[in-house]
């Protein structure tokens, strides 16, 4: 028996190839952090993606980009306008398509993912 052989695996790389040239992608993905940084949830001083709230954004080959992202709670009074909060913010970013936002309650949210920025902002360390 032969062995295979196998790539080396390399952290923190990109699973998929995609369309997008390298620099590009990480400027995009920059740029919509930035943006991201830029909602607040309306009754906490911190924004939204130091709370913890975004759990995932896939830039899709076409620059479409969908968000699941997720509350402090699920009676979060700020559940109908922060979703558009978030797609108004990555709309802005030159080079991006249609954002399409979903919000998801698993795993549910909890402390244990905010920031240490968002910690100390919050006095909650």
């Amino acid at each position: 028996m032969s062995e295979e052989t196998r790539p080396e695996a390399t952290p923190n790389a990109p699973a998929i190839q995609s369309a997008i040239p390298p620099e590009e992608l990480a400027r995009l993905t920059d740029d919509i952090v930035g943006a991201l940084k830029t909602v607040y949830d309306p009754e906490i001083p911190v924004d939204i993606y130091e709370l913890g709230l975004i759990y995932k954004v896939d830039i899709g080959d076409d620059r479409t980009v969908a968000v699941d992202m997720t509350l402090t709670s699920p009676n979060c009074p700020a559940a109908v306008e922060l979703p558009g909060m978030v797609e108004n913010a990555i709309s802005s970013v030159q080079g991006v398509g249609p954002v399409k936002v979903k919000i998801v309650f698993d795993p549910p949210w909890d402390q244990s993912r905010m920031s240490e920025d968002a910690r100390v902002a919050l006095n909650l360390w």
